[in-house]
């Protein structure tokens, strides 16, 4: 009689995997990807460059080194962290600080508590957070968009050209600090296709949604948490126009559009807060997830310091997390408690 082998579910294998789950996600990462090198030329791919290099560097070392285990580098989870890192700062950031953001996320966000799979935040938004607040100055200058021959032409990378982002442009308006904030804020169609400052994860609202869709289509991520994430902010800035809350001068409708156009919104509501570890497992509480990352973001818009808010929803909602995978559909034969 042959020996009886008993294995945990699942049986059957779909084929699918977290190194093809990371390549979906760099893949569809390509197009916005590609925007941004036309948008600021050599300084979008020394900058990725560098801060994959970084991250992947930081892991193998912390592996190998510290927690004495194999490299898990091939499941192309640190080359995802370092192109979302480097998607969330500024273009003309200097190397070095984006080399100390790589190496927290990483060190910090990541494998301090065990690795991939086990850390309750998003790696890439640690690091980004982590230079916000240690490098403020360097991290709230955003260059402008010069195109791919700027650094032929002989302009350096650290001395581009630098302006406000369009949230930035309408919270001034918001606050009575410009009176000719108009005239500075860029058409809205210009903020959907791309091509504008900021970091390189704000350039093209269209080439980001292109890649969720691809994500979506293939099934690596689902519709709840983006589609309630773009939903609550539209439903909340509607709101805001209705009741005046918005710049005078500007439409509701306008409002709305930039809004969901501009800023991180695309880029995290479906490449980041998406994320398995970090977001909750079952649709209510994906709903409720992304819906209180919506609330969170236009707060911080509307009423913060800062005029954008998408890192510190994601990662406030990242710890409700736990609390979330209550919510789950009851087993097979359960009853329902008094």
């Amino acid at each position: 009689m042959e020996k009886l082998i008993i294995a945990p579910a699942p049986h059957a294998h779909s084929g699918d995997s977290v190194r093809r789950n990371m390549l979906l996600v760099i893949a569809a990462l390509i197009p916005a990807y590609a925007v941004s090198i036309v948008a600021f030329g050599w300084g979008a791919l020394i900058e990725m460059a560098i801060s994959v290099a970084a991250c992947v560097g930081a892991e193998w070392l912390i592996t190998k080194y510290l927690l004495k285990q194999k490299p898990t580098l091939c499941d192309c989870s640190a080359v995802l962290t370092g192109m979302l890192l480097a998607f969330n700062v500024p273009s003309n950031l200097d190397w070095w600080i984006l080399v100390i953001g790589a190496v927290f996320a990483i060190g910090v966000g990541k494998m301090t508590f065990g690795g991939l799979g086990q850390n309750p935040f998003n790696p890439a938004l640690v690091g980004r957070v982590f230079l916000l607040i240690s490098f403020p100055a360097q991290m709230t200058t955003w260059p402008t968009a010069s195109g791919f021959n700027s650094a032929i032409m002989g302009q350096a990378i650290t001395d581009a050209n630098t302006g406000a982002t369009p949230l930035a442009i309408i919270k001034s308006g918001l606050k009575g600090y410009d009176p000719q904030w108009m005239d500075k804020l860029p058409d809205l169609w210009d903020s959907f296709v791309g091509l504008l400052g900021g970091s390189l994860g704000e350039v093209s609202a269209l080439a980001l949604l292109l890649g969720g869709l691809m994500l979506i289509c293939t099934r690596v991520i689902t519709w709840h948490i983006p589609v309630s994430i773009l939903a609550t902010v539209a439903l909340f800035a509607a709101l805001m126009g209705a009741f005046g809350g918005i710049p005078e001068g500007m439409c509701t409708c306008k409002y709305v559009g930039y809004e969901l156009c501009t800023g991180g919104l695309m880029l995290g509501a479906f490449f980041m807060a998406t994320d398995y570890v970090t977001s909750p497992m079952s649709a209510w509480g994906k709903i409720i997830f992304g819906v209180g990352i919506g609330l969170i973001v236009m707060v911080i818009r509307t009423w913060g310091s800062y005029p954008e808010g998408m890192s510190f929803a994601i990662l406030m909602m990242n710890a409700t997390v736990p609390l979330l995978n209550r919510i789950r559909p009851r087993h097979f034969g359960e009853k329902k408690k008094a």
